[in-house]
């Protein structure tokens, strides 16, 4: 039976995700020199200015699971080439602007990967509150080397997020950030902008302050995703505010 590369257990899943995905035959990619990759990435380059690797965790080590497991909770990890990719990449691409998705279950190794690499990081302001003061989402403590989101396709709306959240969450939110809470988008967004972050990426739903009627994904689930769409005739209540475009690998 054939293994699948998938989502380990995490903070969306208890179960992990089922994606179908196979796992990619290293050994032969690493024998041609990644070519498939470099030619990938060569071509998002032409159209975008800033390439998201995600689940980065997965090229140190991916989740693995046999092909009929109802769940991921029986994987096991299975190492990936990590560095020996990146710098194929760089190799015949020169110097990229390349942000990782460093969420999820993150080992010593992967944060080292990432910082030989000299890569940027991704932080959440929605993974932010849960009462640590050394939570490391928690502006304060970011370094300048990351991208700071309100939040991600995966995430809730942020005025869904801040719904959803206990009255003793909410508090905290609103004591961290000065105010009572009543325009959370654009509070987290002003937080996000005013961090130390390198960039900040803000979704067009908290831009235009929608609820979670506007959710872009929900982990896990394999219908009613990816639906919502801009419309011309909508209002975006900002001024000035250019983002560069970003593309997930």
């Amino acid at each position: 039976m054939g293994l699948l590369f998938t989502s380990e257990p995490d903070l969306f899943t208890t179960d992990g995700q089922l994606w179908g995905n196979p796992v990619f035959d290293w050994a032969y990619m690493e024998s041609d020199g990644f070519s498939w990759w470099i030619q990938r990435v060569q071509s998002l380059t032409e159209l975008v200015d800033v390439v998201r690797f995600d689940h980065f965790r997965g090229l140190a080590a991916g989740w693995v699971i046999p092909a009929g497991d109802a769940t991921a909770r029986g994987g096991r990890w299975e190492r990936a080439p990590g560095a020996e990719l990146f710098r194929a990449i760089e190799a015949s691409l020169g110097h990229l602007p390349i942000v990782v998705e460093d969420l999820g279950i993150i080992t010593p190794d992967v944060h080292a990967l990432r910082m030989a690499l000299g890569l940027q990081g991704m932080k959440v302001l929605q993974f932010a509150f849960d009462g640590d003061p050394d939570n490391a989402y928690l502006p304060h403590n970011y370094d300048r080397d990351c991208v700071v989101y309100t939040g991600t396709h995966d995430n809730q709306t942020t005025i869904g997020w801040f719904q959803s959240c206990s009255e003793a969450d909410r508090q905290q939110v609103q004591t961290y950030l000065g105010t009572d809470g009543s325009d959370i988008a654009w509070d987290f967004i002003r937080l996000a902008f005013e961090s130390v972050a390198d960039m900040a990426i803000v979704p067009l739903q908290d831009v235009m302050r929608l609820g979670d009627e506007a959710r872009m994904n929900r982990p896990g689930t394999a219908m009613g995703n990816w639906k919502w769409r801009y419309l011309s005739h909508q209002p975006v209540s900002y001024t000035h505010l250019t983002l560069p475009t970003i593309y997930s690998v």
